[in-house]
């Protein structure tokens, strides 16, 4: 009987980008007591297969305890944040001042405009001797 050939349609087991694992500290500390309170032969062993973990895992989060580095939480990896340059914190203020005091300019102007157009208005509008228009 010849091999069937794989279905085209079925999701992959591998995903499109492996992704690292990432542990807590509390886990860390969890499994390595876990570890520590294992005395039969082979109970480590299980313990690693039900968690999915490697030895190294277990040879390195010991190592870190005894260093007092699983004490907190783990860093987050990548860059630092970068704080911000007090210098363009005081820009950002001053243009948004700026355009606030732009758009109030621009207010004003159109009043002026109005204003000329209605003192036009009313000079040419005549009067009546009871002083009405």
């Amino acid at each position: 009987m010849a091999p069937s050939s794989p279905d085209p349609t079925a999701p992959t087991e591998v995903s499109a980008r492996p992704r690292r694992r990432t542990f807590t500290a509390d886990y860390k500390r969890r499994i390595v007591r876990e570890a520590d309170s294992c005395h039969k032969p082979g109970e480590i062993g299980a313990l690693l297969r039900r968690e999915g973990l490697y030895s190294s895992h277990l040879t390195e989060w010991r190592r870190a305890r005894e260093l007092g580095q699983l004490a907190g939480e783990t860093r987050p990896r990548g860059p630092k944040p970068q704080l911000p340059d007090p210098r363009d914190l005081r820009i950002a203020a001053l243009e948004r001042e700026n355009a606030l005091l732009q758009e109030r300019i621009r207010r004003a102007g159109l009043l002026v405009e109005l204003q000329k157009k209605l003192s036009l208005l009313l000079e040419m509008a005549p009067l009546d001797p009871s002083g009405k228009p």
